[in-house]
């Protein structure tokens, strides 16, 4: 059962290595916001109206959570199974829907637009993971969890490779950017935007894989980082030093590592954050950026730390 932390620093909090101590806020603690989901993901910010929402995926459902008054409440149901969410650069909610194998954006008048469903003919697998550049063009990934079974979205056979896919609305041309990831799930761009981080599932045991941008291309890409036998990296972001926060299970042989896992640039993990529960994905939101947001199994979580995600993220 959750306890919060009763004295600093907490305890949860750990450095792997000494250059995690600058990121720490040793008057802060892991703080629980919001409790029975089935599987949180998916977590974005709107620092405009100072909410934060995510996804409850086996039940069909977004949530809310207002700063200012800590009430949450549901934001939209059905949700088509939706997953991962970001912002464009217009401030406009982009989301992956397992239930349409889609991507979607919600305008500012509340109704939803389309941005891709199909490619080459044939509907997408089930959308997971999805970032805007600042050139405004849309990435994201498509592995099939949300159609292997009825719990995450509909039951069907995937009909396309798993791939990791560029879409530009301003041409609406979507291209294959990879299709050399095993079951590509969560991605982000690093700060100045020249290196691509994607987590391959479908490889035992599981990777951290790490591409150069070149403009609408990926190449010469590397291993970041291989997990140890039974974790499970999922979805991440990067902060302003390029460190990457990413979101752990630990599996049943080791809960001990369910949390986050920070890494600095040059892969060494260098801190950790332990949650009762595996976190599926985080984001970085409050005022100044500064407050990590965790979603993770059945509750979302926050922390404040001293570093920024990165704008846009």
């Amino acid at each position: 059962m959750w306890q919060a932390c009763e004295r600093y620093p907490d305890p949860a909090i750990t450095a792997l290595d000494p250059r995690f101590n600058k990121y720490c806020l040793h008057a802060a603690a892991v703080e629980r916001l919001a409790t029975g989901m089935r599987w949180a993901e998916g977590p974005v910010w709107f620092g405009d109206g100072r909410y934060l929402l995510w996804s409850d995926i086996p039940n069909n459902r977004i949530m809310k959570w207002e700063e200012q008054t800590g009430a949450v409440s549901v934001f939209r149901q059905p949700s088509h199974f939706a997953n991962g969410h970001t912002r464009d650069r217009q401030g406009r909610l982009v989301g992956c829907e397992h239930g349409g194998r889609r991507v979607v954006r919600t305008e500012y008048d509340g109704s939803t637009t389309v941005l891709v469903d199909q490619f080459n003919g044939k509907p997408l697998n089930s959308p997971n993971d999805v970032v805007v550049k600042s050139d405004g063009t849309v990435w994201f990934t498509d592995p099939p969890f949300g159609i292997l079974g009825h719990y995450e979205g509909h039951q069907a056979t995937p009909e396309q490779p798993t791939c990791v896919y560029r879409f530009d609305p301003a041409s609406g041309q979507c291209t294959v950017v990879t299709d050399a990831v095993n079951r590509p799930n969560g991605l982000c761009f690093s700060p100045d935007e020249r290196l691509l981080y994607v987590v391959e599932s479908g490889t035992l045991p599981r990777r951290i894989r790490v591409f150069e941008v070149d403009g609408s291309h990926l190449r010469n890409d590397r291993v970041f980082h291989t997990c140890a036998d039974g974790v499970h990296p999922d979805g991440f972001r990067c902060d302003v030093d390029g460190n990457l926060w990413a979101g752990w299970g630990g599996g049943p042989d080791h809960p001990e590592l369910d949390g986050v896992r920070v890494f600095a640039p040059d892969a060494t993990p260098i801190g950790h954050i332990a949650l009762p529960e595996r976190c599926a994905n985080l984001c970085f939101g409050g005022q100044a950026r500064n407050r990590l947001f965790m979603a993770a199994s059945q509750s979302v979580y926050a922390l404040y730390v001293d570093t920024q995600g990165v704008a846009g993220g």
